[in-house]
């Protein structure tokens, strides 16, 4: 998992693609959302939103 994180960072860095990063952070954000919210009680409010 470090690898493709490594990876990305360099390819970030390389091509000067740095506006990439926030679209991926908000990406994992929403995408950690969904898993956690999976089991609770919130979960039918979330899926609303999408």
């Amino acid at each position: 998992m470090m690898d493709v994180i490594i990876d990305l960072w360099r390819f970030m860095r390389v091509r000067k693609k740095f506006w990439l990063a926030p679209i991926i952070s908000v990406l994992l954000l929403l995408g950690a959302l969904i898993v956690f919210t999976q089991g609770s009680a919130v979960a039918p409010f979330i899926y609303t939103l999408f």
